[in-house]
């Protein structure tokens, strides 16, 4: 199995980062019909296939190099660098990957490949005609509704945290991503490959959510910096913008209906401000005044303090 040695210094200094290229090479791997989906990604490309398909169907290179440079159980590391600024931009995570030799990057996609290379990765540009296709990803799909995406990451970020504080690392570890396992004693199960053991002291942890179903890591030597890339949590990637109901909003205000709406399932005040973009005192303002008018009810889970609908809020929100 894939094995991570960490220290106590390595986890205190780690750090949750949302990466708009993690985001873009995960939604990428939804194009070549060999990966796993969640439903995130199902919506994705639900809404993005036929605009991808009418520019890249027809070009030589982009579903060749999709194919073999992230295959089920690999993904070439030029591709996701792990990310030196918190939060990084995409420009600049662009530009990390425009700084590979086409010959680093054929090795990289050959790693663990049990085929020839496409024939047309074989000649010169070719991570140009990569970060060509990343970028229109980036563009046209993903850019254009990323606020609404990165409010998702953010709130899973602070669910995990909100873990953190009450069951440790090892709750925040344990099963991030399919066939991760917290060991004990410093010793994190990273995958179910035969891999072996890796000493990550001395270096940087990033922790990084994205909505593909599996996620993987990434590192490039020499390794400073250590990068998890992991599927958010469930409802927390698939409906951040649950849209309130007209009538509702005219009736209690568009900030508070919207509230009500994201308590379909018990959040915490935090969760609240990492969805809605509103600020910490004014979420709390709202949900005061739903609580006062029997529309809410918290209970406490651990350290956290959480909210939920009544009975008579759900009334409201299906009405």
């Amino acid at each position: 199995m894939g094995l991570w040695r960490i220290d106590a210094d390595v986890l205190a200094g780690s750090r949750f980062v949302v990466s708009p290229m993690a985001e873009t090479v995960g939604c990428l791997a939804a194009l070549t019909g060999q990966h796993r989906l969640s439903p995130a990604q199902r919506e994705w490309l639900d809404a993005a296939g036929p605009a991808f398909t009418a520019r890249w169907g027809g070009d030589d290179f982009a579903l060749p190099f999709l194919r073999d440079a992230i295959r089920p159980g690999w993904l070439a590391d030029f591709l996701v660098r792990p990310p030196r600024t918190d939060p990084p931009a995409f420009a600049e995570e662009l530009a990390a990957m425009a700084a590979t030799t086409d010959e680093r990057a054929r090795a990289q996609i050959l790693e663990t490949m049990d085929r020839p290379l496409a024939p047309v990765l074989l000649g010169d540009g070719l991570v140009a005609r990569a970060l060509e296709l990343v970028a229109w990803v980036w563009e046209h799909t993903l850019q254009p509704g990323w606020p609404r995406r990165r409010r998702a990451l953010e709130a899973d970020i602070v669910a995990r945290t909100d873990r953190l504080t009450t069951g440790g690392w090892a709750a925040v570890l344990d099963r991030m991503r399919p066939g991760m396992r917290w060991l004990g004693d410093g010793r994190l199960q990273i995958n179910t490959y035969d891999y072996p053991p890796r000493d990550v002291t001395g270096t940087r942890l990033l922790f990084i959510p994205t909505t593909a179903y599996r996620g993987w890591v990434a590192y490039e030597e020499p390794a400073d910096v250590h990068a998890v890339i992991y599927p958010a949590t469930g409802w927390l990637a698939q409906d951040p913008d649950a849209v309130a109901p007209e009538a509702l909003a005219r009736l209690i205000g568009p900030a508070r209906a919207r509230i009500l709406t994201l308590l379909a399932a018990p959040k915490s005040t935090t969760q609240l401000v990492a969805l809605t973009g509103q600020a910490l005192g004014s979420t709390g303002d709202h949900l005061r005044v739903l609580r006062d008018a029997g529309l809410v009810a918290r209970r406490r889970s651990g350290r956290s303090v959480l909210y939920y609908r009544t009975a008579l809020g759900d009334a409201l929100c299906g009405g």
